[in-house]
């Protein structure tokens, strides 16, 4: 284990200390404490750094106010360039291992790349004894999610996985209203997501079925495409990927199955305790050999957990799950673009994507409806928050690898199900696919030469 994540009196270390010292009789107070809440003594800040900033990555270090970027490190300067003008006195890096080796004290990390280099920039950071916040899906298929889920393990480092919903009061007060027996038991569930990524490349490029560009486009200056590429085979660049279209492309993103599915399905795999499903079904329209379909429809099931009952989960990508039946035609479920439904002996649970609103079904239900009493307050952090409050205390937060990595699995498994179009059999031990060896293939990404997670 690192100096950086456990044992030594680190800066970060140093810190949590003086919390503590802060209680004790006769000691000085910070100057937070004397100045309020809403100020912070500037040693009590995090130091945090960004890897993948153009996009989403931009958001997670804004809603991390509290804290100091100091260093950046981007492949592309033109699409990174408003986040660099943000944080002018941040130092800026092209390559992430550049950045570990010279950065001698950080505090923690944000990862936010495509998905087809989480993983490996994720086992890095954690090596290098910092802690690390990794945008959802966590990794780009079920071996990457397995391996950085133990690496955390063995080095005890803390972890976050960007799914914001997980530290919504929304998803706080489901949870526990369906633990509390508010609907009965859950055998069945679905939850959708009616985005689809038609035209392929968001219309920059319109390939035909199956193709996959081959030709040679000049790379625009500022940008570095091999960097970009990362651990994955070597592709001639095509603008159609970068910055945004990547997550259309089996070889780069993950789908919806876990663009959107990381999402709403964390309510349901917290909620339920569910752990992996034993088989795995999927019907796509428009899935080529390069490219994620229009449209899906995965079932999963999942074995009975200790007193709960067996569940099957559907999921939908491109198309919206059924009217329940008995909800009337007036009553909102979901939300415009998603939502999950639980459907209990007792009664039916709906939330928006994220977890939000959850409410009961026929609407009518809710009129007088009095929420279970909580097990314990929702502790009112943001899933960049809650991250942060874990590194100066120590502690694990809401939705670490050890929790998001199997979360991602799941989503992993119905892409895997998606690429072969049929069922899937599962053996978790063996993280095998038992009915359908060429299936297998799919389970773990082949890295080029010289990367590893």
């Amino acid at each position: 284990m690192t100096a950086r994540n456990k044992g030594t009196l680190s800066r970060r270390g140093f810190l949590a200390g003086s919390v503590a010292a802060a209680s004790a009789p006769f000691m000085i107070a910070p100057r937070h404490a004397i100045a309020g809440a809403k100020e912070k003594a500037p040693s009590e800040k995090l130091n945090i750094a960004g890897i993948g900033i153009g996009g989403v990555g931009s958001r997670n270090l804004a809603n991390l106010p509290d804290e100091r970027v100091v260093a950046l490190c981007d492949v592309d300067d033109n699409y990174a360039a408003p986040v660099f003008q943000a944080f002018a006195d941040a130092r800026r890096y092209k390559d992430f291992r550049e950045m570990l080796a010279a950065e001698k004290d950080l505090d923690g990390v944000v990862i936010a790349t495509p998905d087809h280099s989480h993983a490996v920039i994720s086992a890095a950071v954690i090596r290098a004894g910092i802690p690390v916040f990794c945008q959802k899906p966590l990794t780009h298929d079920v071996n990457e999610a397995r391996q950085l889920a133990k690496l955390a393990k063995e080095t005890e480092a803390i972890t976050q996985m960007g799914i914001q919903g997980h530290a919504g009061e929304g998803t706080w007060n489901l949870r526990h209203w369906i633990r509390s027996g508010l609907i009965g038991e859950v055998r069945e569930v679905e939850a959708w997501c009616t985005d689809t990524y038609y035209p392929w490349g968001h219309a920059s490029w319109s390939p035909k079925q199956g193709f996959l560009p081959t030709d040679e486009v000049p790379v625009p200056d500022g940008f570095d495409w091999d960097r970009w590429l990362g651990p994955i085979a070597h592709h001639p660049y095509q603008p159609c990927y970068h910055p945004r279209s990547w997550r259309a492309f089996w070889d780069f993103g993950s789908g919806w199955m876990a663009d959107r599915g990381a999402h709403s399905l964390d309510p349901v795999v917290w909620a339920l305790d569910l752990g992996q499903p034993t088989l795995i079904d999927a019907t796509c329209t428009g899935a080529t050999e390069h490219l994620h379909p229009v449209s899906a429809v995965v079932r999963f099931e999942f074995p009975k957990r200790k007193k709960q009952p067996p569940v099957t989960i559907t999921w939908y990508t491109g198309l919206r799950a059924p009217r329940p039946t008995g909800v009337p035609a007036g009553d909102d479920f979901g939300d415009r673009t998603g939502g999950i439904i639980f459907k209990g002996s007792d009664g039916i649970l709906t939330c928006d994507t994220y977890g939000e609103r959850p409410r009961l079904l026929p609407s009518s239900r809710m009129k007088d409806f009095t929420p279970p009493a909580l097990d314990e307050p929702w502790p009112g952090r943001s899933i960049e928050t809650d991250w942060a409050w874990a590194i100066r205390n120590g502690k694990k937060a809401c939705a670490d690898f050890a929790y998001s990595g199997p979360l991602t699995e799941i989503c992993m498994l119905g892409n895997i199900a998606k690429r072969v179009g049929g069922t899937i059999e599962w053996d978790t031990k063996q993280m095998t696919v038992t009915n359908n060896p060429d299936a297998n293939q799919y389970v773990a990404t082949q890295y080029r030469e010289g990367w590893t997670i």
